[in-house]
């Protein structure tokens, strides 16, 4: 696991300045501080931290060819890379080291672009090919890595993490204000924008080539459903134990030592189970909880532990407000409000005390349909018998007579959209339909639209022939799983020089996932059904059926104890870009509903709190 970045000036003429491409890793020392390198030709340079997985002694990058005409930075791993390196041996190709970065490169020479269609694993990275003079960069199928990018000036500059960018002297970081209504609903800004004007993410499955000053950017893979066969449930269980039980052990490959986040839920603990039966040695395991008992779930992970014998370590722990939120602030390099990130981070930092690679159960809920709101509450069920047009009209006037603090206002509003209006309202926290309560004007008058969902409304296009629970699946794969929760996993786990592998989204896997009919993915309304009658082959009925918490924190009591005082200072400040961003009347009625107990806000008062500090970090004074 490492971090990368470089640059490329399109005018030949302008050589690259060493400085500013040693700043621009040095940014990211923490992805990788076993080693760094520096490759320099004369309008080019790429760059690295390494953090030392596979090859320990020979695997430094930037690495190159036999000929050095093509050179290569890589981030992730690459688990079928010895097949690769195999095959590649057979073809003529001579390798230098045993590393899984030279296996890339080797294959790029072999296959060109195409090259990406071969590997499985996690990645980023980028080549330089000195015939050709093409920069050609690459993002894994799911999106695991980050890579930012961005055109500068006739310059071209990429990076792990937004930081790299910023480094440079030409980058300046002005707010690219549409991201802001994206940001406040869903809590993270979408692929491919930031909240950076002019920088943009490579989207999951991608590459993107730059030659003779023009990028191109160019889509390898996606996800793809087919329903079309229906085979008993015996059949998908048994192909889930054997795709997963595949993805888990060749993620097992390393040189130095490795463990597994294990939080008590179904998917982090099968996972630990598969690891189990395919290690010699007990495994490593890691736990964090709270003491408030409603966000506890170290019971479910000490089963799990003493079933399979794990070398269970774990943690309670309690926040400090303003360390945390400065760390993240750090980390994630633009406005990041799932407040899972916290434990998160205090178990990333736990679990490198003891090891250097760490397996998650991540895209479990996602590829099984574990979120609650894949499923609409009776309540809906039943108003879904009135005809739609009948449905919006009725119950959108009864809440235009309504005062905005009303209790049942949001529900109204929800019973009023149809299937897809429902799940869109459901993940922007009701922002799609109040937004005229909450930006300020001088805001609207910047924004030429301040719907936060036509993103979204695209990836479901695609999809638009299959049924609503595929929808959400898919839609939350390209958006909600790259945005959130591996962005999460990623910085978080990064920030503590700590490598996270997801077996889930071994995209071998995944593909296999997409086959399987929701009618046989879920009976009863119950979320995860197939997988959890899977998961009964490995874990106790009382790990499984229980229910779900996630990995949460207590943030609506914090923000109404220890950091109220905080939250307050930060957001109702005169002066806060919130106030300029926001109507002072909705944000001041936030404050006082969540402070009376009239309504839970916990999530946009940190939304808020987020931006405000990241706003103060990363803006000029204006």
């Amino acid at each position: 696991m490492c971090g990368i970045t470089g640059l490329i000036n399109s005018n030949k003429d302008k050589h690259i300045s060493e400085s500013i491409l040693q700043k621009m890793c040095d940014v990211i020392y923490h992805r990788g501080p076993d080693e760094g390198g520096l490759w320099i030709n004369k309008n080019v340079g790429i760059g690295m931290r390494r953090l030392k997985i596979i090859d320990l002694v020979s695997g430094s990058q930037p690495m190159h060819n036999e000929d050095k005409t093509v050179w290569i930075v890589f981030n992730g791993e690459i688990y079928n890379f010895q097949e690769l390196r195999d095959d590649l041996i057979k073809k003529g190709h001579l390798f230098s080291s045993k590393s899984d970065t030279e296996a890339i490169l080797h294959l790029y020479e072999e296959y060109g672009e195409n090259c990406v269609e071969h590997l499985r694993g996690m990645f980023a990275f980028a080549i330089y090919d000195l015939k050709d003079e093409t920069l050609f960069i690459a993002r894994d199928r799911l999106g695991i890595k980050p890579l930012f990018y961005m055109e500068l000036n006739g310059s071209f500059l990429f990076g792990s993490e937004i930081k790299s960018l910023l480094a440079h002297p030409d980058v300046k970081c002005a707010i690219h204000h549409p991201s802001l209504v994206t940001y406040v609903a869903y809590g993270y800004v979408p692929d491919p924008e930031t909240m950076i004007e002019g920088m943009q993410k490579l989207p999951p499955g991608h590459t993107l080539v730059y030659k003779r000053g023009r990028a191109t950017v160019k889509k390898y893979w996606d996800v793809v459903f087919n329903h079309d066969n229906v085979f008993e449930e015996e059949y998908y269980i048994e192909r889930i134990l054997h795709y997963l039980n595949e993805a888990v052990r060749i993620r097992l490959i390393s040189d130095v030592p490795l463990g597994a986040f294990l939080s008590g839920g179904v998917d982090s603990s099968m996972v630990v189970a598969l690891m189990a039966k395919n290690m010699s040695e007990p495994v490593k395991t890691f736990s964090i909880g709270f003491e408030n008992q409603t966000y506890n779930e170290l019971e479910f992970a000490r089963i799990v532990s003493k079933k399979y014998g794990t070398d269970h370590h774990e943690e309670i722990v309690k926040p400090d407000a303003e360390a945390v939120i400065n760390e993240l602030m750090f980390q994630f390099d633009e406005p990041f409000a799932d407040s899972s990130a916290i434990p998160t981070y205090y178990v990333s930092k736990m679990t490198r005390k003891h090891v250097t690679v760490s397996l998650s159960g991540d895209g479990g809920d996602e590829l099984f349909a574990g979120y609650d709101r894949y499923f609409p509450g009776s309540l809906y069920k039943r108003a879904s018998a009135i005809p739609q047009r009948l449905r919006k009209w009725v119950f959108l006037n009864i809440a235009s007579w309504m005062p905005e603090w009303f209790p049942g206002i949001n529900t109204l509003r929800h019973l009023a959209c149809d299937e897809t209006g429902r799940y869109l309202r459901s993940i922007s926290k009701g922002i799609a339909t109040t937004h005229d309560a909450v930006f300020s004007d001088e805001l609207m008058a910047i924004l030429a639209t301040t719907d936060p969902t036509p993103v979204m409304r695209n990836y479901l296009r695609t999809v638009s022939n299959f049924s609503m629970l595929t929808k959400q699946q898919y839609l939350d794969l390209k958006t909600y799983l790259p945005g959130d929760i591996l962005t999460k996993v990623d910085r978080m786990s990064m920030l503590v020089s700590l490598e996270a592998r997801v077996p889930f989204l071994d995209h071998k896997f995944v593909e296999f996932a997409a086959t399987i009919p929701p009618e046989v993915l879920i009976k009863n309304n119950d979320p995860k059904y197939l997988l959890k009658k899977t998961a009964e082959r490995l874990l106790p009925r009382e790990v499984i059926y229980r229910p779900k918490r996630g990995f949460a924190v207590p943030i609506e009591d914090w923000l109404r104890e220890e950091w109220k005082e905080i939250s307050e200072d930060l957001v109702l400040s005169k002066n806060s870009y919130v106030q300029r961003f926001f109507n002072p009347k909705f944000v001041n009625r936030m404050f006082s509903e969540h402070k009376l107990k009239r309504r839970n806000h916990d999530y946009l008062i940190w939304t808020l709190m987020v931006l405000e500090m990241w706003c103060r970090d990363k803006l000029p004074d204006t």
